[in-house]
């Protein structure tokens, strides 16, 4: 007889163990089964509380990549105009060359006898 109380002990204390042990696991799935959702609700939180920044930011670059790409533009202008006056040179160098033919052909004209 004790031996049978014994062994109804032995048994329940196995059950209760079997039951621990069915509930950790159950709860353990249950944390797997939800947790990409938990996950994929912080992430959304996250985009939701990040993005309107975010997009003021990729606004203020977009602005200043045009300031700055008016700027080059600019710049470019700028040398290239440079780049021509000093390939303008010898044009000014032929124009002074033919002011002096001018005012020369003027003057031999103004002291010609027979010219007023």
């Amino acid at each position: 007889m004790m031996h049978d109380v014994t062994r109804k002990k032995m048994g329940g204390c196995k059950r209760m163990q079997n039951d621990i042990i069915t509930d950790k696991f159950t709860e353990s799935m249950y944390v797997l089964a939800n947790e990409p959702s938990v996950a994929l609700y912080r992430l959304q939180e996250h985009v939701r509380r990040s993005l309107p920044e975010l997009a003021q930011h990729k606004a203020d670059m977009q602005s200043w990549e045009e300031q700055t790409q008016g700027a080059i533009y600019s710049v470019e202008y700028a040398c290239s105009a440079i780049r021509s006056m000093t390939y303008s040179g010898a044009y000014f160098r032929s124009i002074e060359g033919l002011l002096k033919q001018a005012i020369s052909i003027k003057d031999r004209m103004g002291s010609a006898p027979g010219h007023r």
